[in-house]
């Protein structure tokens, strides 16, 4: 499946010169990573059809509903807020999202106005059969959690000195989508009723993306992203996801 780089709408800052590692510890020490493994639950998949984004966007939706029941039970449970998304789903890209060009991209986060925008393109819906859209959704949403627990307001304002500096924050953000979708999906693996052939299918498809030639490595190299989305899944705890303390060389 040829599928575009996803995006998170502000990424470019300005900064000034300082020292890594990440000291701001609402990166590195964030409450979210104390909240222990998700909670199982139960999400049941909707049929989806090859080539049809109306049953996609059934799909999706059903997938959204999980997520929402999945992460309010969670964060509420631990004393931190819960807010749901807003939830835009698109079958023809508009001109712009969030003050940027929506591009050939095929999802977005607005932090600013807590927005994901998914864009039902034709290579996206070559193959639905496999967890690839169930993967987008939850990616998605977990830049949505991010911004609950001011990961990503501190994401925002942390200081570079370099371009070399930005893109590795840009990397240790969406990693950690990566891992929180992980995350997720562990959590309601059991009522998917999916062999792990299926997961695995999904990680080359993962490690894919990010090795794509001619596309600039702004998300993780392909065995970086498969690495954290493992974790995630393997633990099935947010504490597994801390990408603000991790070596260099598993953020790259």
């Amino acid at each position: 499946m040829i599928a575009a780089l996803t995006g998170t709408a502000g990424l470019l800052l300005t900064g000034t010169a300082h020292a890594y590692p990440v000291k701001d510890k609402t990166l590195t020490q964030n409450a979210l990573y104390s909240t222990g493994a998700l909670t199982e639950t139960e999400c049941a998949e909707k049929s989806v059809k090859d080539g049809d984004p109306a049953s996609a966007r059934k799909y999706l939706t059903a997938v959204l509903n999980c997520l929402n029941v999945s992460w309010k039970t969670h964060l509420e449970a631990a004393g931190l807020r819960f807010t749901k998304p807003i939830v835009k789903i698109y079958t023809k890209a508009p001109a712009r999202f969030c003050g940027h060009k929506f591009g050939d991209s095929e999802a977005w986060h607005c932090a600013q106005s807590r927005t994901i925008a998914i864009r039902l393109h034709k290579d996206l819906l070559d193959e639905t059969g496999d967890l690839y859209l169930f993967h987008l959704m939850s990616q998605m949403y977990a830049y949505h959690v991010q911004n609950l627990v001011g990961i990503d307001d501190a994401y925002q304002n942390i200081p570079y000195k370099n371009t070399s500096e930005l893109n590795e924050q840009i990397r240790r953000d969406s990693l950690q989508s990566d891992c929180l979708a992980g995350v997720f999906i562990k959590s309601v693996w059991p009522s998917l009723e999916r062999p792990v052939s299926n997961w695995n299918h999904l990680m080359g498809l993962v490690k894919d993306e990010g090795d794509t030639k001619g596309e600039p490595r702004v998300y993780g190299k392909g065995a970086n992203r498969v690495y954290w989305s493992k974790r995630g899944y393997t633990t099935g705890d947010p504490a597994s996801c801390n990408t603000w303390s991790a070596s260099p060389a598993t953020v790259s």
